[in-house]
């Protein structure tokens, strides 16, 4: 009975060309994406002109005219309308 029984490896064919294309495909794929996620996680310093803006002093001015016009956007009038049943 232990004669019977064929404990040989399997016969695996040779991937062909379009298998390996699209095995390292994949991986190209794979790589790109965790370079996305990186770059969206981890943050990249901005241009030299940009950093030089947040260190200089702001006067009250500048501050205050944001706060003053972002309630202004939200507080639109609302039409009314009779419900037509």
């Amino acid at each position: 009975m232990a004669a019977e029984l064929d404990f040989s490896p399997p016969e695996i064919p040779e991937p062909t060309f379009m298998e390996n294309m699209l095995r390292y495909g994949l991986f190209i794929g794979a790589i790109f994406q965790l370079i996305c996620v990186l770059a969206i996680i981890l943050p990249v310093s901005k241009s030299h002109k940009t950093d030089s803006d947040s260190f200089e002093p702001k006067n009250s001015e500048t501050v205050k005219k944001p706060k003053a016009t972002a309630p202004q956007i939200s507080k639109k009038p609302k039409k009314e309308t009779k419900k037509k049943r």
